[in-house]
């Protein structure tokens, strides 16, 4: 993973001589994205800029991508862990450059241009990948912009003062030279050709209607999981699993465990190049995680490195922490800080690449609150919603926290070829919360369900907790004191006057926005973050499950009324 910037609709006879300087220097923000090397490729009409993290071929794969004959330019932020397939599928040889798996997107282009322009959507669905990419057309005169289904890259774009379209993996390398200043949206490409901008992700378990009845079995489910994982494997460098002890990193971790040994980019034919599987976690000293984890660590053999913080160390970090993951949401806010102090560790090793367990949740409905759903379609639109809203909030975190040290973080929940397995499962089947027979049923049973014999039975069946409260009750804690402290009541009185867009509804929200606003002034960096508060408590299905929510300014699991304390109960 890596970051690019791109500047186009450069003028005829335009002077490219302040430009290029500029491109790079901005570049340069985001450049702890990719430590690695750095590419820019400047010609009348266009100008990338390539920041490499080498994850994949480290010694080649250098970017910007150039097809044979130079009238291609790509520059990628991401992995297609299906490219071995993609490029054994197509119609007519292409010339490879590099052995980046990034690469098949010039051929796949290049192959739907000389068959049909209109063609871009089908092959970009068939990517399996995290991916942000510009390609540039020199012939046609034509730039695409696109970015993958769940939003796992971050990518933002905007115009200057000239009008000139500028795109680039970070809000921050974007905030002074655009003030319109955007996210690019998931699941979507733009075509300069037409000015239009494409969704190309539908999926037809999107409806419930077209989920009722659906069955997925336990070794299907299972089987589908393990396969994300294996695919996701994909590396030439050290690589590493994250562990809190939960459910959903603990499985991350058994299932790579499985294939740790051998190397996935030849088919596994060959012994892997570091064959012993790291794992890492975080938390204050005490922490529910922290003991956690070295139960799922002990029992999976991997080598596992357990590190604490102090509450300083990370109230420290917090201005660092914001204008890396670029948002004030105060949920994303309190994980990202001990996920990116983690990251600075996991990077002193030398690892580049980490699994993690992010996305599990949306998919199973794995929230408390999803206790209170009162049917199947209501609790499946749920998980359309938040896997919609994921790429503000849980990916933002993984992605931007840890490339804040340069270290990738994948997702193995989010698989494409996953989602189509898990999500067209009728949701009957993934409720949880009191059953007709007055048993409570344990959110993501379906999942530990699947996963029998997998885990030790006080991970398998251990309680959802909130990443920012599993690292330790104190922190949130002492946050909500410290901000209580810091934040005046004349000022908090007239938030809504400093801030007009997404007001903060307490103080600790005040003080993150106080932080953000610096970094990131104008209207336009203050509406790429979507309310400011709760993902869970801002959800009008939760609201109307339950009274309690429409209240809830305090996103932490603990918030949720009765139902973390009866499920701790029943546990």
């Amino acid at each position: 993973m890596c970051s690019i910037l791109g500047v186009f609709d450069l003028r005829p006879g335009a002077d490219l001589g302040p430009l290029r300087p500029l491109a790079l220097s901005l570049s340069a923000r985001q450049r702890h994205r990719g430590p690695d090397w750095s590419g820019v490729h400047v010609e009348p009409r266009a100008l990338l800029v390539h920041e490499r993290l080498a994850i994949v071929d480290p010694a080649g794969g250098a970017q910007p991508l150039h097809s044979e004959d130079g009238d291609l330019t790509l520059a990628v932020n991401g992995e297609i862990y299906n490219h071995r397939a993609l490029e054994g599928a197509l119609r007519k040889p292409y010339a490879f450059q590099t052995g980046s798996d990034c690469e098949v997107i010039n051929a796949l282009y290049a192959e739907s241009k000389a068959r049909d322009a209109g063609d871009i959507g089908a092959w970009l669905d068939r990517l399996n990948g995290i991916f942000a990419f510009v390609l540039w057309d020199r012939a046609a005169g034509r730039f695409i912009i696109a970015r993958d289904p769940i939003g796992v890259c971050p990518l933002y774009w905007g115009h200057d003062a000239d009008g000139r379209v500028w795109v680039a993996s970070e809000m921050k390398a974007l905030v002074r030279v655009c003030d319109d200043v955007a996210q690019f949206p998931p699941g979507h490409w733009f075509d300069s050709a037409t000015g239009e901008l494409h969704r190309y992700y539908e999926r037809a378990w999107r409806d419930h209607d077209a989920t009722v009845g659906v069955q997925v079995s336990p070794r299907e489910l299972r089987e589908a999981f393990e396969a994300a994982v294996h695919r996701q494997l994909m590396s030439d460098v050290p690589y590493g699993v994250l562990l809190s002890g939960g459910l959903d990193s603990s499985l991350v971790a058994a299932c790579a465990a499985r294939f740790a040994r051998r190397r996935v980019e030849d088919g596994d034919q060959s012994e892997a190049w570091w064959p012993r599987l790291h794992s890492f976690a975080i938390g204050l000293k005490g922490s529910p995680d922290l003991a956690a984890a070295e139960v799922a660590a002990k029992a999976l053999g991997t080598v596992h490195h357990g590190f604490t913080y102090t509450f300083e160390e990370g109230l420290d970090a917090l201005p660092e922490v914001i204008r890396h993951v670029e948002t004030y949401d105060v949920t994303t806010i309190r994980a990202s800080t001990p996920m990116f102090l983690l990251a600075r560790r996991i990077k002193a090793m030398g690892v580049k690449m980490v699994l993690s367990g992010e996305g599990s949740d949306e998919v199973f409905g794995g929230y408390l609150y999803f206790h209170k759903a009162p049917n199947a379609r209501e609790f499946h639109a749920e998980t359309i919603r938040k896997l919609d809203a994921l790429y503000n909030y849980d990916c933002l975190r993984a992605n931007k926290s840890m490339m804040a040290w340069g270290v990738e973080a994948r997702v193995p929940f989010l698989d494409t070829e996953f989602l189509d397995v898990a999500m067209r499962m009728d949701a009957t089947a993934k409720m949880a919360g009191v059953q007709a027979d007055g048993s409570r049923r344990i959110e993501k049973a379906v999942l530990r369900e699947a996963f029998e014999g997998y885990l030790p039975e006080e991970i398998l069946w251990r309680q959802k907790e909130q990443f920012s409260d599993g690292v330790g009750y104190g922190w949130i804690d002492g946050l909500k004191a410290h901000a209580e402290a810091h934040v005046n009541d004349a000022d908090f009185a007239a938030a809504a006057q400093r801030f007009p867009i997404n007001p903060p509804q307490t103080k600790e929200a005040y003080f993150y926005r106080r932080i953000f606003d610096e970094a990131f002034p104008g209207d336009g960096c203050a509406h790429t973050v979507p309310g400011g508060k709760s993902i869970a408590c801002s959800s009008p299905a939760a609201i109307a499950w339950d009274a309690a929510f429409a209240n809830a300014a305090d996103p932490s699991g603990r918030a949720v009324a009765g139902v973390h304390q009866a499920a701790l109960a029943s546990a």
